[in-house]
């Protein structure tokens, strides 16, 4: 370490990471970390995930910040799916062996980088398309083109699988990316709002905040709660395996949240489109979801129990990650894309924060305090 690093800052800093600091006032979103609320324009996340679907969230996020929206965002999504399309064709075997958010991110970076609405919607449209492309390609099989007559939940789905999916499957998608379109200025969200203050266009905020939701502390973390529930196997392992994680040091994936004091509202909304995710499925072959949601609870419980007891003065409760992994997993989504799914939510609260940028903010340029050695005389 450089001599100096340890110096302390002065008055003038503030805390590390931010922390507390604001940077931005926006109508697009509230977190409350205290009493564990999420809103979004106005609505109660949990109400949105239950009654709205992604393409009226959308809507909802966009309102006010383009001069013209269209009253059927659906379709015009849907035409914006069918020219993303035409990207798929630079998705060679190389790019699609990388990480899938990265082959994702690397797509996404072939769009204009204008700042109207017609970006925006291809903007919204490039994860939706690109990550089922990018699986399908490296499991060696052929993209399937977007069908824009569907939601845009159902045709991720079906471009994903290569065949129709149920209502409820969609509908199971939709209250996910719904759930996650938007919270607050988190780092995503804050690297696209300076991006986008800096008048780089829309594609550049939009890659700013996929590379930031990259990492592992951020939109990189539900993939690992998939293996944590692997690991265990069964409940009667959940009590032992969660103690030697914590006796090793290791975080609990799924738990604890840099906001909340109290429990992630998102988790709660994710749970309940897990239940009817496995009502709607009831009577199909497949019933994996009901035993699999049984165990995830067990799993939640002996860990909210042992992290109260080992940690009682941190609050740590279910976040929005470990019933993201369980509802995704059973989408038959692959943890590897965990994080291009979350993307296709986020991007639209990307966009709107972008434009909110533009209309009401300027160049963001915070200062640092040095704390490196004194000036010296050049040699």
């Amino acid at each position: 370490m450089s001599k100096g690093l340890s110096a302390v800052p002065t008055a003038n800093s503030v805390a590390e990471g931010l922390e507390g600091v604001v940077a931005a006032h926006t109508v697009l979103s509230d977190v409350n970390g205290q009493a564990g609320r999420l809103t979004i324009r106005g609505y109660a996340v949990e109400d949105l995930a239950h009654r709205a679907g992604f393409e009226d969230v959308a809507h909802l996020l966009l309102d006010g910040f383009f001069d013209s929206m269209p009253s059927d965002l659906a379709s015009a999504l849907g035409a914006a799916r069918v020219r993303v399309f035409a990207e798929v064709a630079a998705l060679d075997e190389g790019l699609a062996r990388r990480d899938p958010v990265e082959a994702v991110r690397a797509l996404i970076a072939r769009l204009p980088d204008g700042e109207g609405l017609d970006t925006a919607l291809l903007l919204i449209a490039a994860p939706a398309v690109f990550t089922p492309a990018v699986l399908r390609v490296a499991a060696g099989e052929s993209p399937v083109v977007p069908d824009p007559a569907l939601s845009h939940a159902a045709d991720v789905l079906r471009m994903t699988r290569g065949v129709p999916v149920t209502d409820g499957e969609a509908r199971a998608l939709d209250a996910y990316l719904v759930t996650v379109c938007d919270h607050g200025l988190n780092a995503s969200t804050f690297a696209a709002r300076v991006v986008a203050s800096t008048r780089a266009g829309l594609t550049s905020a939009v890659l700013a905040g996929i590379s930031a939701l990259k990492g592992p502390l951020h939109g990189g973390a539900p993939g690992p709660v998939i293996e944590m529930l692997d690991a265990i196997g069964t409940p009667d392992n959940a009590q032992a395996w969660i103690l030697a994680a914590l006796a090793r040091g290791d975080r609990l994936m799924g738990f604890g949240h840099r906001i909340y004091r109290v429990r992630d509202p998102r988790a709660d909304a994710l749970k309940a489109a897990i239940r009817q995710l496995a009502q709607s499925q009831i009577n199909l072959a497949s019933n994996a979801v009901p035993g699999r949601l049984a165990f995830a609870e067990a799993v939640e419980q002996a860990a909210l129990r042992i992290l109260r007891d080992h940690k009682p003065d941190r609050p740590l409760d279910t976040n929005v990650e470990f019933y993201t992994a369980v509802l995704l997993e059973a989408l038959g989504l692959p943890p590897a894309a965990f994080t291009c799914v979350f993307a296709m939510g986020r991007t639209a609260g990307w966009i709107a924060h972008a434009r909110e940028q533009l209309a009401t903010g300027k160049l963001v340029r915070p200062q640092s305090v040095y704390v490196g050695p004194r000036t010296k005389a050049a040699a």
